[in-house]
């Protein structure tokens, strides 16, 4: 791991998830979450604030990259207490059974076998619990997904290892979950190879 990719690369993929259209995103998704939580990628700890406190009985972070994880620390509101797990979400090594929510926000996009990882985690949660998503992707229109497949190998190494080019809900399908209400739009004031947006909910199927 080069300089860039130790301490370039997660300043610059913690200012861009900052941005007012991303972080009015996460409003809508986040303090749904409840009992205890897994997220997935907390990353910078952007989150971390709009998590409702009353609802949360204990947050569980999970994160491989340390950089990420000391901006993460740095973001931790008073009252949250958070467990973080230093690891990729394909090795998160949770207790079967043992979650309530799972989060994930702007995170399957780099996760390097997200299928897989999003498989792997159904067996964490406690029966009736649920996965809650936001997530950046594949466009739907042939002109956008055109320029996202020319962009999508120069953009990866630029951008933490982010694809431009994954199906939010072909993912989930593939990986075993059945989505229940899902949104979609793009972001307002983000180019829009990078801002087609999908949110909502999913069950293990």
């Amino acid at each position: 791991m080069g300089f860039y990719s130790r301490h370039i690369a997660p300043w610059l993929v913690d200012c861009a998830c900052g941005t007012k259209p991303i972080a009015y995103q996460r409003r809508k998704i986040v303090p749904r979450a409840e009992g205890v939580v897994l997220e997935i990628g907390a990353g910078g700890g952007r989150n971390f604030a709009l998590y409702d406190p009353a609802k949360v009985t204990k947050l569980i972070a999970l994160e491989p990259d340390p950089e990420m994880v000391k901006r993460g620390k740095a973001r931790t509101p008073q009252g949250l207490a958070i467990d973080w797990i230093e690891r990729g979400a394909e090795e998160a090594g949770v207790e079967p059974g043992s979650v309530d929510t799972l989060l994930t926000t702007f995170t399957l996009c780099t996760i390097p076998d997200a299928i897989g990882a999003l498989s792997a985690l159904r067996g964490v949660l406690k029966p009736g619990g649920k996965l809650l998503f936001c997530e950046h992707g594949l466009a739907p229109d042939a002109d956008v997904q055109k320029w996202q497949r020319r962009i999508e190998p120069v953009w990866k190494p630029l951008a933490g290892g982010c694809h431009l080019t994954r199906d939010v809900g072909r993912m989930l399908a593939d990986a075993g979950w059945r989505t229940g209400q899902i949104e979609t739009m793009y972001l307002p004031g983000t180019p829009r190879f990078a801002g087609y947006n999908t949110w909502g909910d999913a069950v293990p199927a």
